[in-house]
């Protein structure tokens, strides 16, 4: 994507299509003072409309029916575009499905001068780029997490200083290509364009994550309905992307299947009576159970709420150690493992925090929108984390490096007087 210029405002639109909800916004980026500006946040996010509707057709953040999906990703569209009074082309996607994953690729040039140019991070940058990818995987962000200079790492801007040998450290998040493509052609058979795809947990991390949080070590985990994403934040750098295909939807089946009722009344009793740490005067409160057929002689049942805890808790005990466990293997447990937050819908349940933070260890908060300007009420919660989050994307879309475009771009353009003016100016304005 085109990063937005630092003064210049714009209207964009973004799309977080999830298993059991479909949210687009419509907002309008204003430049901010040098003075009042957060950190990487170059502009204020003002919402001007927002919609969102239960999603049809998505499973595992996946497209399973191209139908239902397109049917509903036009009906949060269309309530966006009447509530902003304006109507959009294009928009920035999530993508939570597709087995995210993290390569890393360093790469070492020697200086010509001694003092870095901007041409020497475009030459390392590029020689970074030269890997390959596993087959059937699309890249999704190609993030420079750090650069080194005679061996020194941990340099984050390197412009001016002095060295012999410059080395990079690249962070390249893939999903499966499949699973990006049909989600790319379901958007498009809305009549929509595709500025970017953002991996959810990443978005996630944008819109939540306090600076200093970012720069001592987080692990924000995003618990979806049919997927938890992981990413790990060190020194204000994404450095790790990870993803289960199990979620909140596996805690409201196996209410279903353990109370014997529907789908639907499965979920309502998980959001309004659900969670996963008990006392005593569960056992005396008593819920009601609809059956599971429309038939009058099948009478609602009552039980009692510590029942529904029984069935909840093992789930989400199994995800949470899955997370563990992948992040042990990771690497990056130790560190940024001492500090967590949580996002998505099902990270709501009452006691979730708490039992994040027996298992995995550290402090555990759930995490929120942080300076999104005029967001309603219903939207400022967990669940709306990466939706706001590919708000902020746009200030930060600059960040990432994909040499085949710049080369293409070079190549296009050519290296004229009136090449260079023009460059200067699309970026400039």
């Amino acid at each position: 994507m085109r990063p937005l210029a630092p003064r210049r405002s714009g209207v964009v639109g973004v799309l977080d299509i999830g298993t059991s909800k479909i949210v687009c916004v419509i907002a309008r980026l204003k430049p901010r003072d040098a003075a009042t500006s957060l950190r990487r946040r170059t502009h204020s996010v003002e919402v001007l409309g927002i919609g969102h509707t239960s999603a049809h057709g998505i499973k595992g953040g996946a497209v399973i029916d191209m139908e239902r999906a397109e049917y509903a990703i036009r009906r949060a569209v269309d309530a966006a575009e009447r509530m902003a009074g304006a109507q959009i082309a294009s928009v920035v996607v999530s993508m939570a499905g597709g087995r995210l994953s993290s390569e890393h690729f360093a790469a070492e040039v020697d200086l010509p001068e001694p003092a870095v140019a901007e041409g020497d991070i475009r030459r390392v940058l590029d020689a970074a780029s030269t890997f390959a990818v596993g087959q059937g995987r699309t890249i999704l962000h190609a993030l420079p997490v750090g650069y080194a200079l005679d061996g020194a790492s941990g340099i984050g801007e390197p412009r001016g200083m002095l060295g012999r040998r410059l080395g990079v450290d690249l962070h390249v998040i893939t999903a499966d290509g499949a699973a990006v493509r049909n989600l790319l052609l379901c958007i498009e058979r809305c009549h929509l364009g595709v500025e970017a795809t953002v991996a959810a947990p990443y978005a996630a991390a944008l819109s939540t994550l306090a600076d200093d949080e970012a720069e001592l070590g987080v692990t924000l985990i995003d618990f979806g309905a049919g997927t938890t994403t992981v990413s790990v934040v060190e020194n204000g750098h994404c450095v790790h992307v990870d993803g289960i295909a199990v979620g909140g939807q596996h805690v409201t089946n196996d209410v279903a299947r353990g109370l014997s009722t529907r789908l639907a009344d499965a979920e309502r009793l998980k959001s309004l009576h659900g969670g996963v740490l008990s006392i005593s005067a569960d056992e005396r409160e008593m819920l009601t159970v609809p059956p599971i057929a429309d038939d009058h002689h099948d009478l609602p049942r009552v039980i009692p709420k510590s029942q529904l805890l029984r069935i909840i808790r093992p789930r989400v005990e199994e995800v949470i150690e899955l997370v563990r466990d992948r992040l042990v293997a990771s690497g990056h447990a130790a560190g940024a493992g001492r500090r967590i937050v949580l996002t998505g819908g099902a990270a709501q349940l009452t006691g979730h925090a708490e039992l994040v933070g027996k298992i995995m260890g550290g402090q555990v908060r759930i995490g929120r929108p942080l300076g999104i300007s005029k967001l309603p009420e219903a939207a400022r919660g967990a669940s709306f984390a990466v939706a706001t989050g590919l708000l902020v994307y746009p200030q930060v879309a600059g960040l990432e490096h994909f040499e085949a475009r710049r080369r293409r771009l070079s190549q296009a353009e050519g290296n004229g007087y009136f090449s260079r003016v023009g460059h200067w100016l699309r970026e400039a304005f």
